[in-house]
């Protein structure tokens, strides 16, 4: 947090260091603020293609009991933190570049993420490779996202990657369901409208064609 501090005092230091464009760059006041500031559920923190998708699903109290206990979101700034903690808003990404504080040293060093998840045998990753990369998690189901055409041709999706993760976290949330391995999740899928195959080593979760528009 200290770090992060340093590099947001100007507009120059947060563009540099972070990242940050010149729409973005008058968010670094966030990161002055980190101690101080109103604080919001992680799920409900965060924006972006991902975490709209997953607000398109009705919350319930059940919801959030699954949530917090099998969700776990990748901070650069907090390292796994369940999708219920509350934190305050922040810049910082997983290619950030701080002083005296290498990300993937500080975060891969740790255990946390590790030993949560061996209290489940069915762990599924839908990290972006940034973040897989800065804290690495053994014997996950990394999925991949992919669009299938009409002769079954499979290519993966950008934009559509993160909408089709937050659809499913979406829809786990709202049936909050206990599943033990993918094939218990490809038929919890099936049942929901979530269509997931096995294809050679990995697991596909297969979202729909982008239409394009005029």
């Amino acid at each position: 947090m200290s770090a992060v501090a340093e590099v947001s005092h100007s507009d120059d230091a947060a563009r540099d260091a972070l990242g940050l464009g010149p729409r973005a760059v008058g968010e670094r006041t966030k990161n002055l603020e980190l101690t101080s500031a109103g604080t919001l559920p992680a799920i409900d923190r965060y924006n972006g293609v991902l975490y709209d998708a997953f607000a398109e699903h009705e919350r319930s109290l059940r919801s959030d009991a699954w949530l917090r206990r099998h969700v776990v979101i990748q901070s650069a700034l907090f390292g796994p933190i369940r999708a219920t903690d509350r934190i305050p808003g922040y810049r910082l990404s997983y290619d950030a570049r701080l002083p005296g504080v290498k990300l993937r040293d500080h975060w891969g060093g740790t255990r946390e993420l590790a030993d949560h998840a061996r209290e489940f045998s069915l762990v599924v990753d839908l990290r972006s490779v940034g973040y897989r990369q800065l804290m690495p998690l053994r014997d996950a189901i990394a999925l991949e996202v992919v669009a299938k055409d009409d002769l079954g041709r499979r290519r993966a999706l950008n934009h559509w990657n993160k909408h089709a993760k937050g659809d499913l976290l979406g829809r786990l949330a709202v049936d909050a369901p206990s599943l033990s391995s993918m094939e218990e999740l490809r038929t919890w899928g099936a049942e929901h409208g979530v269509t997931l195959e096995r294809y050679g080593e990995s697991w596909q979760l297969i979202a729909e064609m982008p239409t394009a528009t005029a």
